[in-house]
């Protein structure tokens, strides 16, 4: 059952006197009981990130892949919406998306800043096949041969795959699919209503084969329930199986709003990790330094073995010359010093 498909009321409308400014309190298009559709004023915003770029805001910001482990949780109470079951039941669409970011691009203050989009929650989650938002955006991004990287889990990107190679001719496009763990029993616990991971390695080699690089984001690394050295080497044996063009491993950190519900899933599951979590993350959201190290070298030395990488950050690729302009260029010279 999706939880975009499901009543949490029988008035599914009643809580959205709530909502703030901004989100539409009457929707003309049919949705489903518990979709609130949002109309935005602006959309790109820039996150604090290693790269430092600009991120755009998914098509939502609920997520109907209730991941018990998903950071953003937290950006649910924003709207004043609940972080736990109303985060697997609300879900939030920002109906005019593509005719903001078309402004965005099209204003003299945009410099062609690398456009992250996947960030926080899946884009191509389900309720993206009904309200198609991202073939508008990709479709404004190659017109203004702007660089941009998609992270999903989904497998409705290979929907929007020709938007995709007509981007990648013009511009750097980046696409990572997340695969955490290839456990089936592991993904079914955690990862309820997402694609199997299997499902998503499909999708890294659907996307190779069609001439579009695609890495996979190893995310996350659940401790004692995924990191076991012969679950990561399956799950990187797998990924380099699927043509995977890079893997970059990530330790389960879990943020205020995902760490409540974690835990809780924790106690209801797994009892006996409870008071080993509790000291992993004393010092906060994120596992020790000395972990995430150890998670990484591993990983990496299973990507060597299997004859695939580490992600590296790269440069937005450069639009190729036409042959009948390098045929009009000049010989080169050789100067000389007298």
């Amino acid at each position: 059952m999706t939880a975009f498909r499901r009543r949490i009321s029988s008035r599914p409308w009643a809580a959205l006197h709530r909502l703030p400014r901004g989100v539409l309190r009457r929707a003309r298009l049919l949705v489903h009981p518990g979709t609130v559709l949002h109309w935005r004023r602006d959309l790109v915003s820039r996150r604090h990130t290693a790269r430092s770029r600009p991120g755009l805001p998914d098509a939502s910001t609920a997520i109907c892949r209730p991941c018990v482990y998903c950071f953003a949780r937290k950006t649910h109470s924003y709207l004043d919406l609940d972080t736990g079951i109303g985060f697997d039941s609300q879900i939030v669409v920002k109906v005019n998306a593509p005719e903001l970011l078309r402004r965005r691009l099209g204003s003299r203050r945009w410099l062609g800043d690398h456009v992250a989009m996947g960030t926080n929650v899946d884009c191509y989650q389900r309720a993206e096949g009904r309200y198609r938002l991202m073939p508008g955006i990709i479709s404004a991004l190659t017109e203004h041969a702007n660089p941009f990287s998609i992270l999903t889990k989904g497998t409705l990107i290979l929907r929007d795959l020709d938007l995709l190679r007509r981007a990648a001719d013009v511009t750097e496009v980046g696409i990572s699919v997340s695969v955490g763990f290839v456990d089936p029993e592991l993904w079914r616990t955690v990862e309820p209503g997402t694609p199997a991971p299997e499902r998503r390695l499909d999708v890294v080699r659907a996307l190779a084969e069609a001439g579009v690089g695609c890495g996979v984001l190893m995310a996350p690394v659940i401790p004692f329930l995924g990191d076991h050295p012969a679950q990561l080497r399956a799950t990187v044996r797998a990924i380099a199986a699927a043509g995977a063009t890079s893997v970059t491993p990530l330790v389960l950190h879990l943020r205020p709003g995902a760490r409540e519900w974690f835990m809780s899933w924790l106690a209801a599951h797994h009892p006996h990790l409870v008071r080993r979590y509790e000291r992993l993350y004393a010092e906060g959201a994120y596992a020790p330094k000395w972990y995430q190290r150890r998670i990484t070298r591993q990983v990496h030395e299973l990507a060597r073995e299997y004859g695939i990488g580490p992600n590296r950050t790269g440069t937005p690729r450069r639009i190729p010359v036409p042959a009948a302009e390098e045929a009009g260029l000049p010989e080169p010279t050789q100067l000389t010093l007298l």
